[in-house]
């Protein structure tokens, strides 16, 4: 049984995640094997909020060099979450 706390593993700080926090829009690296209704449920459990939407992308993992020697970085899920109105995490505020 996996808790909260595995299915979100961290949140994204990146400029372009920055620009969806005006529509109420955060960003979350999520277990590959979660579900839409596990990332909702994880997200209202950790950080007490309402969420009305969630949206799922799987990144795929690139192939990368050092050398002669090829290898790959592991593929991974980012979740955009929308919250209701008047809902705000405070992990994300004052940046």
């Amino acid at each position: 049984m996996r808790t909260a706390r595995d299915i979100i593993i961290r949140p994204m700080l990146t400029e372009k995640t920055m620009t969806g926090l005006e529509g109420n829009k955060y960003t979350f690296m999520v277990d590959v094997r979660a579900t839409k209704v596990e990332i909702k449920k994880a997200v209202e459990e950790v950080f007490k909020v309402k969420v009305k939407k969630v949206n799922t992308l799987k990144m795929p993992g690139k192939t990368r060099r050092m050398g002669r020697f090829e290898g790959k970085t592991p593929e991974w899920k980012k979740a955009v979450v929308t919250l209701e109105e008047g809902h705000t995490i405070p992990l994300f505020e004052g940046l």
